[in-house]
């Protein structure tokens, strides 16, 4: 499968978390979409591999996803050796994605920073033939951040995707992770995200982004390049429509 957007995430639930919403309008407006997930998120606190791999799947069907991996890469260990570089090149090279997502380097999880760190240099090495991994080289067109937990202050984003008519099903797709998020008849230990108003902070930060665009909801991204315009007549004028 050829994939037009791949969001590359640290666990399952983290796409979803902080892309979900531009993934579900991708994949309404006919954009093929997967996921790879680097690892099984087999050290986290809820739940277990076998809970988050169903859930996961669960997830991908309500975003429209249509390609989902697991690399099965260590939770809480990940590094910036060649091995894990080269699982994801080879990712890369299976799904040969347009666009890629992936978080910001500023992150609270160091699975986090070092999933930007490695898809970043990952996605430049798989356009080069001569690392060989049995697959022809593919170059991602385009890179694209997205913000995960306190990583929103750090940085303006680039640009703001509209997601109001997205949300509810970017919602939808979050609270399959039952294992993970607040059950107020779980007696599993409690987490960061497992917090009550942990979901009532993500609709905040969409309302937020949402309203700096004139939307009811909104997900930032950032890219490294200045975007080019080359109408802004034309370019402010539908705004002006919106």
């Amino acid at each position: 499968m050829i994939l037009d957007i791949l969001a590359i995430s640290p666990h399952p639930d983290d796409a979803e978390l902080h892309c979900g919403g531009v993934l579900r309008k991708m994949a309404d407006l006919g954009h093929s979409c997967g996921i790879v997930d680097l690892t099984a998120g087999e050290m986290g606190t809820r739940g277990t591999v076998e809970t988050r791999t169903q859930e996961a799947s669960d997830a991908a069907v309500i975003l429209g996803v249509t390609e989902r991996q697991n690399l099965n890469l260590p939770d809480a260990h990940l590094d910036q050796c060649q091995a894990h570089r080269n699982a994801i090149i080879q990712a890369i090279r299976t799904f040969r994605p347009q666009t890629v997502l992936i978080p910001t380097k500023d992150a609270r999880h160091p699975d986090h920073r070092l999933t930007s760190i490695l898809a970043q240099d990952a996605s430049f090495l798989a356009g080069l033939a001569k690392i060989e991994t049995g697959q022809a080289p593919h170059r991602p067109q385009q890179l694209i951040y997205y913000y995960t937990h306190y990583t929103y202050r750090q940085n303006p984003p680039s640009f703001i995707v509209d997601i109001t008519d997205q949300y509810d099903r970017k919602l939808e797709a979050v609270k399959a992770y039952e294992t993970q998020f607040h059950d107020p008849d779980s007696t599993a230990p409690a987490t960061f995200i497992s917090r009550p108003e942990f979901l009532e902070e993500i609709e905040i930060q969409n309302r937020y982004y949402g309203t700096l665009i004139g939307k009811k909801y909104g997900e930032p991204f950032i890219v490294r390049e200045y975007l080019e315009m080359d109408d802004p007549v034309e370019y402010f004028r539908h705004r002006s429509e919106c």
